[in-house]
């Protein structure tokens, strides 16, 4: 588990390493072999020039005897004599003078005399040559001996002759085996045995250098690739903890649920954008640090103190006061923080605001009240009818009926218009109940301002307001169903008059709105104005303030605006007047 823990922080699979090794090892043993191979030879040189140096030394040292000997018995006493003396160096292990056949003529061990060296060589050619040749000789018990070989040559020049003389004898003199008599002649071949003992050991000391060495530089080749791999791996992942503490952060800034982090003393560490939103009374950057139930309610505070060290998450909705008169609703979740130990690190507070939720649960249980009692509507309107139209029947009967008794005629004048004002009331109750249909064409919108105006200027005169118009001259058509959106402005006009019996200003006002691809038209009245406490009610059905009015033309007006996608707004000071402004699209949308 450890090492595949290893591999997967390294990022590399096991294979590669494997790889590596055997790329690696055969270099690093072929560099070591030929270190090794290349000291093997320069020990081989150096010896074989040593050897060489030897033999022209015991060469020069003949001569320089031969010069004062007066007898054949007493040069190769002399001779014997010389190979005993220098074979004494401890380097050297024997130095051998053979004829041409390998029978040994002077050694540095007399006992040898007579016997014969060198039986595996072809010394004919070796005493023919004069060429220095060498061989390594293994002897049982001891160690290697490397032997220089070649051709004696004692006399060289005009000394030749002589030295041909005074080398040449039957009898060997004392040092000499007297087991049989050979001359001495010029085709002699001396043998130096050199002791390798010491260049052993050295060599295999330095064999065990060398493989040490190289396998230190194995280690250090691999702890160099295991270093960068170290350091791709720290800075891929050191990236990777960047980006995702990077995305971390932004998700937990972006995220739409407030979001506060506290340590295990209760003391806040962290906060997001959406907890600032939502908690703005109480959350600055001055909390930071701070003891939990020092900057929040007491609501949340106690939330906080019921978890203590559970692991359980607390989830829970209240409302906390935000002012005196405003009170948020939150849903409240508390979730414990721990490492992989088990130890507590602390709690994440998830705030996520109601208001708008609830609001909207609101709306839709409103607006399942608004269908029922729609239906309930449509199904009495259309109960009512049959009645109202023989009661009017009747009424318009009395009327023609009782000419001679104005009493009795205005009587039934009075129930012939109520009737009429019935029959107003419940195609308005059907026309909210039923869905709308809306039928769009590309209109003038100043024409059509025109044209509704016509229909109030005779009320409007009969009330002493005052009309003004302000049409910008320059608005494109717009895809409108001029029926339905002339029976808004016409309710629109008739409840500013009605709001200014004693007169006052109507200003109608139509322009580019400043989303592009909508108008904007503007009705403000100098009327009574609204109070604030009814503006909330204001679009609400069967809600109004007059005493003859249904409630149903502003809920009707705002059905069509909606049905057209665009929105109608109202803005009212009580004694200042009130203003409505309508904004639709000039665009037929797409199907």
């Amino acid at each position: 588990m450890a090492r595949r823990s290893l591999y997967r922080w390294l990022g590399l699979p096991p294979w590669i390493l494997m790889a590596t090794a055997l790329i690696l090892l055969p270099v690093l043993a072929f560099w070591t072999y030929t270190n090794l191979a290349r000291e093997n030879q320069f020990i081989t040189q150096l010896l074989l020039d040593k050897g060489n140096a030897l033999i022209r030394s015991f060469e020069a040292g003949t001569r320089t005897g031969m010069m004062g000997m007066m007898g054949m018995r007493s040069g190769s006493f002399r001779i014997q004599r010389l190979i005993m003396e220098t074979a004494q160096q401890p380097d050297i292990s024997y130095i051998i003078l053979t004829d041409s056949q390998g029978a040994i003529l002077a050694h540095n061990d007399p006992e040898k005399i007579g016997d014969r060296h060198g039986q595996t060589l072809n010394l004919e050619t070796i005493a023919a040559s004069g060429e220095v040749n060498w061989r390594r000789i293994g002897h049982s018990g001891s160690a290697d001996t490397f032997e220089v070989f070649r051709r004696f040559l004692p006399a060289h020049g005009p000394r030749s002759r002589m030295h041909q003389n005074m080398m040449q004898f039957k009898q060997p003199s004392r040092g000499f085996s007297s087991r049989e008599n050979r001359p001495l002649g010029d085709e002699q071949i001396i043998f130096v045995g050199l002791n390798t003992k010491f260049i052993n050991a050295a060599l295999k000391s330095d064999t065990r250098h060398s493989v040490i060495m190289g396998l230190i530089l194995i280690l250090i080749t691999f702890g160099g690739i295991f270093s960068l791999f170290l350091v791709q791996a720290y800075q891929s992942t050191r990236m990777n903890l960047s980006r995702i503490k990077a995305f971390s952060d932004n998700v937990v800034e972006k995220m739409p649920i407030g979001l506060i982090t506290v340590d295990s003393g209760n003391r806040i560490v962290s906060y997001n954008q959406a907890a600032e939103s939502i908690l703005k009374p109480w959350v600055s950057e001055a909390m930071i640090g701070k003891q939990f139930q020092e900057v929040f309610p007491a609501q949340l505070a106690d939330l906080l103190r019921r978890t203590g060290r559970q692991d359980k998450v607390l989830q829970q909705e209240i409302e906390v006061p935000a002012s005196s008169t405003k009170r948020l609703p939150m849903d409240i979740s508390i979730s414990p923080l721990a490492d992989d130990n088990g130890v507590s690190l602390g709690r994440i507070v998830l705030i996520r605001d109601l208001s708008e939720i609830q609001e909207l649960k609101k709306e839709i249980e409103k607006n399942r009240r608004l269908a029922s009692l729609g239906k309930l509507a449509a199904g009495i309107a259309h109960e009512i009818r049959n009645p109202l139209s023989s009661i009017r029947g009747f009424a318009t009967f009395f009327k023609e009926s009782c000419t001679d008794r104005p009493d009795f005629e205005n009587t039934a004048e009075i129930m012939i218009q109520e009737v009429d004002r019935l029959n107003r009331v419940i195609n308005q109750l059907l026309e909210f109940a039923r869905p709308l249909e809306i039928k769009k064409k590309y209109i003038s919108v100043p024409n059509l301002l025109q044209h509704s105006l016509r229909m109030v200027e005779s009320e409007a005169r009969t009330k002493g307001v005052r009309i003004e118009k302000k049409f910008d001259p320059s608005l494109d058509p717009a895809a409108l169903d001029q029926d339905r959106i002339s029976q808004v402005l016409l309710n629109l006009y008739l409840n500013s008059i009605e709001a200014m019996p004693e007169g006052g200003l109507l200003t109608v006002r139509a322009e580019e709105d400043k989303d592009p691809g909508k108008l904007r038209i503007i009705i403000s009245d100098t009327g009574a104005g609204i109070k604030p406490e009814d503006m909330v009610h204001i679009f609400d059905p069967y809600f109004t303030t007059k005493q003859s009015g249904t409630g149903l033309g502003l809920a009707i007006s705002h059905k069509i605006v909606e049905a057209h996608q665009g929105e109608l707004r109202l803005s009212s000071e009580p004694g200042q007047g009130t203003t409505a402004v309508l904004i639709l699209p000039k665009q037929r949308e797409a199907h």
